[in-house]
């Protein structure tokens, strides 16, 4: 009984105090008794005001059962119970916490987020195992000094407060690896924050910082910093000496040049959209040789640098809404797998090309490299030809870029004479966009052994008929703004499927097929009815990285998403559901995910 006495205090017979007696119906006993064995209590989102008495005292009090049951068998010996290590009593109503916190000590995970907490306790000093505190979307002002005594704490949560300053001392933990102190009221960050030498993760999002402190660079391990939405006019060049940095998050600051990255060799992503940078030169970006994601979009650019094409590992670039007008044609030898351009007054690449999405733009920008002028017999039967039926066939399409373009015709059925034009030529892209189309064109079925992108959107497609799952070496797949609300079995043959558009279309769930195509990386079905998604299934897709599902009917978005850590991009708004909030949604698919993933019961 020593163990029990040390831990009630000065008071001896507390170890002997009958347990449970106000607990009422707030904390069922089998729920006591389970934590007894397992060490672990969840008493999230039970609209507590304040914690029960039985909670703090549940190793120091004989339970309840031990009064009601003196033959014990071996799996009823209640002395012989484990410790509590982890508490979560998130999601209530709390506003205060004990001192009573100090019957605790061997907690290494204390969750209390989602409350109306002002302050911590003193005594949570005396937690010297803890190793996870999650004390998010509370009403912390200010935190205790005594914080600064948890010298084993790996991950400190303080997201969603009304924090003002961070408080003397937090160098002190030197085991921290994860600490996020994004929305409160941080005006600065202390540069004894470098000290944290251990910290992999730092999100400082959402506060009201004008500046960085230079000392950062002394944080050899950190990984992930996320300085989003603050009031960042310049960044220090110290922070280009982070060689370890590998996710730069500087959304929606006041930049109005991009940072150089000299020794930042393992940088993969860099997000500094919504700023006001002016322009990028080679000297920006001839040191991201790692780099996979670049967010430059809504800026001032007005040019991107030959430059570009040092990139090679670049997957995502995304320069929307900037004020390019033109672009250079080393752009086409990247791999990128998305490109936005969107909201650019673009004059050498026609709308219809960017409407097709990146590898169409992609391809045009490859072709421009090689064609520098159609020779004289080219431009003799380049211009178009004209068929009985009057409509034109871009015959320098078919040559020249290996598209069969039929789009904007108004057409119900596409003419012979459009497929007859193909003849011994390769063609790689479809459109047949923007007509009145009800089927699918059956000759499609003859291109099947070199179609790789297909755009079919702006029709009137209900269905989807089988000369569509025979195209083998489909990539690309555009369908939106169709009447469709299911997709054929059959579809599962697509198996090098990568991007496929059904946004306004009239599908209520997520096609099952689509869970079975392994290959695909985007799915855009934003603008339609889909009440639900399978989080199990979707975990299988390890390459989608892409999952836009914006202006749909979904009540709730299962916590179990979280587990599909392979999302970069996850797009929710527009849907009814409460949770996650707006605030959460704002941070971007990493924060949106991580939110989900807490919310996982256990």
């Amino acid at each position: 009984m020593s163990r029990l006495k040390r831990i009630a205090g000065q008071d001896p017979r507390a170890g002997f105090k009958e347990g449970g007696r106000d607990c009422g119906t707030s904390v069922p006993q089998g729920l006591l008794k389970a934590a007894r064995k397992s060490g672990q209590l969840n008493l999230s989102g039970r609209n507590l005001s304040e914690v029960p008495q039985c909670v703090w005292r549940i190793n120091v009090d004989i339970p309840e059962e031990a009064n009601q049951n003196l033959s014990f068998g071996a799996t009823e010996r209640w002395w012989e119970q484990t410790d509590l290590t982890k508490l979560i009593i998130s999601n209530n109503k709390l506003q205060s916490l004990t001192d009573d916190l100090r019957l605790l000590p061997a907690l290494t995970v204390l969750d209390i987020h989602d409350n109306q907490l002002t302050s911590l306790p003193s005594a949570i000093r005396e937690l010297q195992n803890l190793q996870k505190l999650n004390v998010s979307h509370n009403k912390l002002k200010i935190l205790p000094e005594e914080i600064t005594n948890l010298r084993n704490l790996k991950c400190l949560y303080l997201q969603h407060n009304e924090l003002t300053c961070i408080s003397e001392g937090f160098e002190q933990f030197s085991n921290l690896e994860d600490l996020d102190l994004s929305n409160n009221r941080l005006t600065t960050v202390p540069a004894s924050f470098s000290s944290l030498s251990s910290l992999v993760r730092l999100n400082l999002s959402s506060n009201e910082l004008k500046s960085l402190p230079a000392e950062i660079n002394r944080m050899k391990r950190l990984k992930h910093l996320d300085c989003n939405s603050n009031l960042l006019e310049t960044i220090p060049p110290e922070l280009a000496g982070m060689e370890s940095l590998e996710l730069l998050y500087l959304r929606r600051n006041k930049l109005r040049f991009l940072p150089e990255f000299p020794s930042c060799s393992l940088l993969k992503e860099l997000h500094v959209g919504e700023n006001q940078i002016e322009m990028l030169e080679a000297e920006h970006l001839k040191h991201l040789n790692s780099i996979l994601v670049l967010d430059l979009r809504d800026n001032k650019l007005k040019s991107v640098p030959d430059e570009i094409i040092l990139l090679q590992s670049l997957e995502r670039l995304d320069l929307s809404n900037n004020d390019i007008s033109s672009l250079p044609y080393s752009l086409g030898n990247l791999h990128l797998k998305f490109l936005a351009l969107e909201g650019n007054p673009l004059r050498t690449i026609r709308r219809e090309i960017i409407n097709k999405g990146t590898q169409e733009v992609l391809k045009y920008l490859r072709s421009k490299i090689k064609d520098d002028g159609p020779s004289q017999s080219e431009s003799a039967t380049e211009t178009a030809m004209t068929l009985p039926s009057e409509s034109r066939v871009n015959i320098r399409a078919i040559i020249t870029l290996k598209i069969l373009d039929y789009s904007d015709k108004q057409a119900t059925l596409i003419p012979d004479e459009v497929f007859d034009a193909v003849k011994s030529n390769i063609i790689t892209s479809i459109n047949f966009s923007k007509n009145q189309l009800c089927e699918i064109p059956k000759r499609m079925v003859e291109l099947k052994e070199m179609v790789s992108d297909v755009n079919l959107s702006f029709n009137k497609l209900s269905f989807i008929s089988l000369e569509l799952c025979v195209l083998q070496k489909l990539t690309f797949l555009d369908l939106r703004n169709n009447f469709l609300n299911s997709l054929p079995e059959e579809m599962e043959s697509l198996v090098r499927l990568q991007t496929i558009n059904l946004s306004f279309n009239r599908f209520k769930m997520l096609p099952e097929v689509l869970y079975r195509i392994f290959t695909l990386e985007t799915i855009l079905i934003s603008n339609n009815q889909v009440g639900s998604v399978d989080p199990q299934k979707m975990k299988m897709m390890e390459n989608l990285t892409t999952l836009d599902l914006q202006n749909n009917d979904l009540l709730q978005i299962p916590p179990e998403l979280g587990n599909c850590v392979n999302l970069r991009t996850l797009l929710l708004d527009g849907n009814p559901f409460r949770v996650p909030r707006a605030a959460i949604l704002m941070k971007g698919t990493a924060g949106i995910l991580e939110y989900l993933r807490d919310r996982i019961p256990t």
